[in-house]
Protein backbone atom coordinates (compact mmCIF):
# COMPACT_ATOMS: atom_id res chain seq x y z
CA UNK A 1 0.00 0.00 0.00
CA UNK A 2 1.48 3.56 -1.34
CA UNK A 3 1.42 5.78 1.93
CA UNK A 4 0.45 9.48 1.41
CA UNK A 5 4.12 10.86 1.28
CA UNK A 6 4.85 8.75 -1.40
CA UNK A 7 2.55 9.49 -3.31
CA UNK A 8 3.02 13.28 -2.71
CA UNK A 9 7.07 12.82 -3.69
CA UNK A 10 6.02 10.36 -6.41
CA UNK A 11 6.89 12.30 -9.42
CA UNK A 12 4.64 11.51 -12.58
CA UNK A 13 5.91 11.58 -16.64
CA UNK A 14 5.03 15.19 -16.65
CA UNK A 15 6.70 16.22 -13.93
CA UNK A 16 9.90 14.71 -14.99
CA UNK A 17 9.55 15.67 -18.56
CA UNK A 18 9.26 19.47 -17.37
CA UNK A 19 12.08 19.22 -14.68
CA UNK A 20 14.76 17.93 -17.30
CA UNK A 21 13.18 20.72 -19.71
CA UNK A 22 14.38 23.23 -16.50
CA UNK A 23 17.66 21.52 -16.65
CA UNK A 24 18.48 21.84 -20.37
CA UNK A 25 17.32 25.55 -20.36
CA UNK A 26 19.05 26.22 -17.14
CA UNK A 27 22.35 24.97 -18.81
CA UNK A 28 21.96 27.23 -22.22
CA UNK A 29 21.39 29.84 -19.97
CA UNK A 30 24.42 28.96 -18.14
CA UNK A 31 26.78 28.92 -21.27
CA UNK A 32 25.32 31.89 -22.78
CA UNK A 33 26.55 34.06 -19.63
CA UNK A 34 29.86 31.84 -19.01
CA UNK A 35 31.21 32.12 -22.58
CA UNK A 36 31.95 35.43 -22.69
CA UNK A 37 33.37 35.21 -19.35
CA UNK A 38 35.67 32.77 -20.32
CA UNK A 39 36.22 34.41 -23.71
CA UNK A 40 37.51 37.54 -22.15
CA UNK A 41 39.67 35.69 -19.54
CA UNK A 42 41.17 33.66 -22.31
CA UNK A 43 41.54 36.82 -24.74
CA UNK A 44 43.41 38.76 -21.35
CA UNK A 45 46.36 35.97 -21.60
CA UNK A 46 45.99 35.19 -25.38
CA UNK A 47 48.28 36.77 -28.55
CA UNK A 48 46.45 39.65 -29.71
CA UNK A 49 47.05 38.19 -33.20
CA UNK A 50 45.28 34.56 -32.46
CA UNK A 51 42.53 36.84 -30.88
CA UNK A 52 41.92 38.84 -34.04
CA UNK A 53 42.42 36.17 -36.40
CA UNK A 54 39.69 34.40 -34.22
CA UNK A 55 42.25 31.34 -33.78
CA UNK A 56 41.42 31.79 -30.34
CA UNK A 57 37.35 31.21 -29.26
CA UNK A 58 37.77 29.21 -25.70
CA UNK A 59 41.09 28.52 -24.71
CA UNK A 60 44.23 31.15 -24.69
CA UNK A 61 46.28 30.24 -27.33
CA UNK A 62 50.01 31.78 -27.36
CA UNK A 63 49.78 32.44 -23.18
CA UNK A 64 51.17 35.87 -22.63
CA UNK A 65 50.90 38.33 -19.45
CA UNK A 66 51.73 41.76 -21.47
CA UNK A 67 48.29 42.73 -20.98
CA UNK A 68 48.50 42.42 -17.46
CA UNK A 69 52.19 43.89 -17.17
CA UNK A 70 51.05 47.37 -18.93
CA UNK A 71 48.62 47.30 -16.70
CA UNK A 72 50.14 47.85 -13.26
CA UNK A 73 52.13 49.98 -15.47
CA UNK A 74 49.66 52.18 -15.78
CA UNK A 75 49.35 54.93 -12.71
CA UNK A 76 45.97 55.82 -14.29
CA UNK A 77 44.80 52.83 -14.18
CA UNK A 78 46.15 52.06 -10.57
CA UNK A 79 45.18 55.12 -9.69
CA UNK A 80 41.20 54.56 -10.67
CA UNK A 81 41.69 51.01 -9.36
CA UNK A 82 42.24 53.16 -5.80
CA UNK A 83 39.65 55.41 -6.51
CA UNK A 84 37.21 52.99 -7.09
CA UNK A 85 37.45 50.81 -4.24
CA UNK A 86 37.31 53.66 -1.94
CA UNK A 87 34.51 55.11 -3.79
CA UNK A 88 33.17 51.80 -3.52
CA UNK A 89 33.82 51.06 0.34
CA UNK A 90 32.72 55.04 1.54
CA UNK A 91 29.09 55.05 -0.70
CA UNK A 92 28.65 51.32 0.50
CA UNK A 93 28.95 52.36 4.15
CA UNK A 94 26.71 55.60 3.91
CA UNK A 95 24.29 53.35 1.47
CA UNK A 96 23.64 51.00 4.38
CA UNK A 97 23.61 53.88 6.89
CA UNK A 98 21.03 55.56 5.41
CA UNK A 99 18.67 52.34 4.53
CA UNK A 100 18.90 51.38 8.10
CA UNK A 101 18.02 54.55 9.13
CA UNK A 102 14.86 54.92 6.89
CA UNK A 103 13.59 51.22 6.88
CA UNK A 104 13.81 50.31 10.70
CA UNK A 105 11.16 53.52 11.56
CA UNK A 106 9.15 52.54 8.85
CA UNK A 107 8.91 49.04 9.88
CA UNK A 108 7.39 49.97 13.21
CA UNK A 109 3.95 49.92 13.54
CA UNK A 110 4.08 52.35 16.09
CA UNK A 111 5.98 55.15 14.14
CA UNK A 112 2.39 57.71 13.10
CA UNK A 113 2.02 58.81 9.72
CA UNK A 114 4.36 56.01 7.98
CA UNK A 115 2.56 55.48 5.60
CA UNK A 116 2.03 58.72 4.25
CA UNK A 117 5.98 59.02 4.11
CA UNK A 118 6.64 55.67 2.61
CA UNK A 119 4.33 57.37 -0.24
CA UNK A 120 6.46 60.06 -0.32
CA UNK A 121 9.12 57.99 -0.50
CA UNK A 122 7.91 55.82 -3.39
CA UNK A 123 6.98 59.05 -5.17
CA UNK A 124 10.44 59.77 -5.89
CA UNK A 125 10.88 56.22 -7.50
CA UNK A 126 8.50 57.37 -10.52
CA UNK A 127 9.33 61.02 -10.60
CA UNK A 128 12.42 63.05 -10.52
CA UNK A 129 13.95 66.66 -11.39
CA UNK A 130 16.34 65.24 -13.76
CA UNK A 131 19.94 65.33 -15.13
CA UNK A 132 20.08 69.52 -15.12
CA UNK A 133 18.61 69.90 -12.00
CA UNK A 134 20.87 67.58 -10.06
CA UNK A 135 23.77 69.11 -11.40
CA UNK A 136 22.57 72.41 -10.33
CA UNK A 137 21.81 71.09 -7.12
CA UNK A 138 25.48 69.45 -6.82
CA UNK A 139 27.14 72.15 -8.31
CA UNK A 140 25.34 74.65 -5.78
CA UNK A 141 26.30 72.53 -2.92
CA UNK A 142 30.15 72.73 -4.03
CA UNK A 143 30.20 69.68 -4.37
CA UNK A 144 31.69 68.97 -8.07
CA UNK A 145 34.93 67.71 -8.49
CA UNK A 146 34.88 66.04 -5.06
CA UNK A 147 34.21 62.50 -3.87
CA UNK A 148 30.70 63.19 -2.09
CA UNK A 149 29.40 63.87 -5.71
CA UNK A 150 29.48 59.94 -6.33
CA UNK A 151 28.34 58.74 -3.13
CA UNK A 152 25.70 61.62 -1.53
CA UNK A 153 23.50 61.79 -4.64
CA UNK A 154 22.75 58.06 -4.44
CA UNK A 155 23.14 57.40 -0.67
CA UNK A 156 19.84 55.75 -0.42
CA UNK A 157 17.96 53.57 -2.36
CA UNK A 158 13.75 53.76 -2.26
CA UNK A 159 13.51 49.83 -3.72
CA UNK A 160 16.06 49.15 -1.55
CA UNK A 161 14.29 50.71 1.48
CA UNK A 162 11.31 48.50 0.55
CA UNK A 163 13.07 45.52 0.62
CA UNK A 164 15.05 46.26 4.46
CA UNK A 165 11.62 47.20 5.70
CA UNK A 166 10.19 44.01 4.39
CA UNK A 167 12.78 41.87 5.94
CA UNK A 168 12.02 44.11 9.34
CA UNK A 169 8.44 43.78 9.42
CA UNK A 170 8.67 39.78 8.27
CA UNK A 171 11.57 38.44 9.82
CA UNK A 172 11.75 40.26 13.52
CA UNK A 173 8.69 39.37 15.53
CA UNK A 174 6.95 41.97 17.54
CA UNK A 175 7.39 40.39 20.62
CA UNK A 176 10.97 41.27 20.50
CA UNK A 177 10.50 44.72 20.07
CA UNK A 178 8.01 44.44 23.48
CA UNK A 179 10.56 42.29 25.06
CA UNK A 180 13.05 45.13 24.67
CA UNK A 181 11.27 48.06 25.61
CA UNK A 182 9.52 46.28 28.81
CA UNK A 183 13.99 46.09 29.89
CA UNK A 184 14.07 49.71 29.26
CA UNK A 185 16.35 49.29 25.73
CA UNK A 186 16.12 52.30 24.10
CA UNK A 187 15.31 52.63 20.22
CA UNK A 188 19.53 52.33 19.18
CA UNK A 189 20.26 49.96 21.52
CA UNK A 190 17.45 47.74 20.03
CA UNK A 191 18.78 48.35 16.73
CA UNK A 192 22.46 48.11 17.60
CA UNK A 193 22.24 44.95 19.64
CA UNK A 194 19.10 42.89 18.83
CA UNK A 195 18.07 43.90 15.37
CA UNK A 196 21.16 44.03 13.16
CA UNK A 197 22.78 41.31 14.13
CA UNK A 198 19.97 38.98 13.65
CA UNK A 199 19.21 40.81 10.19
CA UNK A 200 22.42 39.42 8.64
CA UNK A 201 20.99 37.87 5.19
CA UNK A 202 19.50 41.49 4.12
CA UNK A 203 22.85 42.96 5.33
CA UNK A 204 24.56 40.90 3.08
CA UNK A 205 22.10 41.50 0.31
CA UNK A 206 22.06 45.44 0.43
CA UNK A 207 26.00 45.48 0.92
CA UNK A 208 26.22 43.42 -2.88
CA UNK A 209 23.88 45.20 -4.42
CA UNK A 210 25.56 48.88 -3.69
CA UNK A 211 29.13 47.75 -3.47
CA UNK A 212 28.03 46.14 -7.63
CA UNK A 213 26.45 49.55 -7.99
CA UNK A 214 29.49 51.82 -6.82
CA UNK A 215 31.89 49.26 -8.25
CA UNK A 216 30.22 49.76 -11.97
CA UNK A 217 29.70 53.51 -11.90
CA UNK A 218 30.80 55.28 -14.36
CA UNK A 219 28.58 58.36 -15.28
CA UNK A 220 28.00 59.95 -11.82
CA UNK A 221 31.93 60.10 -12.47
CA UNK A 222 31.92 61.26 -16.17
CA UNK A 223 29.35 64.36 -15.11
CA UNK A 224 30.71 65.65 -11.80
CA UNK A 225 34.52 64.97 -12.17
CA UNK A 226 36.77 66.92 -13.94
CA UNK A 227 40.49 66.32 -12.06
CA UNK A 228 41.68 62.63 -13.83
CA UNK A 229 43.33 62.14 -10.60
CA UNK A 230 39.73 61.32 -9.18
CA UNK A 231 38.46 58.96 -11.56
CA UNK A 232 37.34 55.24 -10.87
CA UNK A 233 38.46 52.88 -13.02
CA UNK A 234 35.42 52.17 -14.60
CA UNK A 235 35.90 55.74 -16.60
CA UNK A 236 39.37 54.89 -17.36
CA UNK A 237 38.42 51.71 -18.91
CA UNK A 238 35.73 53.61 -21.07
CA UNK A 239 38.33 55.83 -22.12
CA UNK A 240 40.52 52.94 -23.14
CA UNK A 241 37.85 51.03 -25.08
CA UNK A 242 36.40 54.44 -26.84
CA UNK A 243 40.17 55.19 -27.91
CA UNK A 244 40.71 51.77 -29.45
CA UNK A 245 37.90 51.44 -31.25
CA UNK A 246 38.49 55.11 -32.41
CA UNK A 247 42.26 54.31 -33.66
CA UNK A 248 41.25 50.93 -35.02
CA UNK A 249 38.80 53.48 -37.27
CA UNK A 250 41.53 55.43 -38.43
CA UNK A 251 43.66 52.58 -39.62
CA UNK A 252 42.99 50.20 -42.48
CA UNK A 253 43.17 46.60 -41.73
CA UNK A 254 46.29 46.32 -43.61
CA UNK A 255 48.08 49.17 -41.39
CA UNK A 256 46.49 47.51 -38.34
CA UNK A 257 49.80 47.61 -35.74
CA UNK A 258 51.38 46.40 -32.80
CA UNK A 259 50.11 49.07 -30.70
CA UNK A 260 46.54 48.41 -31.68
CA UNK A 261 46.82 44.38 -31.30
CA UNK A 262 48.41 45.24 -27.76
CA UNK A 263 45.54 47.66 -27.06
CA UNK A 264 43.10 44.92 -27.53
CA UNK A 265 45.03 42.98 -25.18
CA UNK A 266 45.18 45.47 -22.07
CA UNK A 267 41.37 46.09 -23.21
CA UNK A 268 40.43 42.33 -22.17
CA UNK A 269 42.57 42.50 -19.57
CA UNK A 270 41.29 45.79 -17.66
CA UNK A 271 37.63 43.64 -17.89
CA UNK A 272 39.19 41.16 -16.12
CA UNK A 273 41.16 43.06 -13.28
CA UNK A 274 38.03 45.36 -13.12
CA UNK A 275 35.22 42.82 -12.46
CA UNK A 276 37.48 40.48 -10.07
CA UNK A 277 37.16 41.89 -6.65
CA UNK A 278 33.06 41.32 -7.43
CA UNK A 279 33.43 38.09 -8.63
CA UNK A 280 35.43 37.35 -5.51
CA UNK A 281 33.29 39.03 -3.10
CA UNK A 282 30.22 37.10 -4.17
CA UNK A 283 31.61 33.41 -2.88
CA UNK A 284 32.22 35.25 1.04
CA UNK A 285 28.09 36.39 0.51
CA UNK A 286 26.60 33.58 -0.80
CA UNK A 287 25.11 31.89 1.60
CA UNK A 288 23.14 35.33 2.94
CA UNK A 289 22.13 36.13 -0.39
CA UNK A 290 20.58 33.52 -1.18
CA UNK A 291 18.56 33.64 2.27
CA UNK A 292 18.16 37.23 1.53
CA UNK A 293 16.24 36.83 -1.72
CA UNK A 294 13.78 34.83 -0.60
CA UNK A 295 12.50 37.81 1.74
CA UNK A 296 8.93 37.50 1.54
CA UNK A 297 8.28 34.26 -0.70
CA UNK A 298 7.62 31.88 2.92
CA UNK A 299 5.95 32.94 5.49
CA UNK A 300 4.69 31.21 8.99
Amino acid sequence: MVSDADAVTRQTRGDRVFEWMNYALLTIILLLILYPLLFVASASVSDPQAVNSGNMWLWPKDITFLGYEKIFQNKEILTGYLNTIMYTVLGTSINLVMTILAAFPLSRRDLAGRNAIMAMFVFTMFFSGGLIPSYMLVKNLGMLNTVWALVIPGAVSVWNIIIMRTFFQQSIPSEIHEAAAIDGSSDFHLLLKIILPLSMPILAVMTLFYSVGHWNSFFNALIYLTDRDRFPLQLILREILIQNQMEQMSESADALTDQILYAQTIKYAVIIVANLPVLMLYPFLQKYFTKGIMIGAIKG
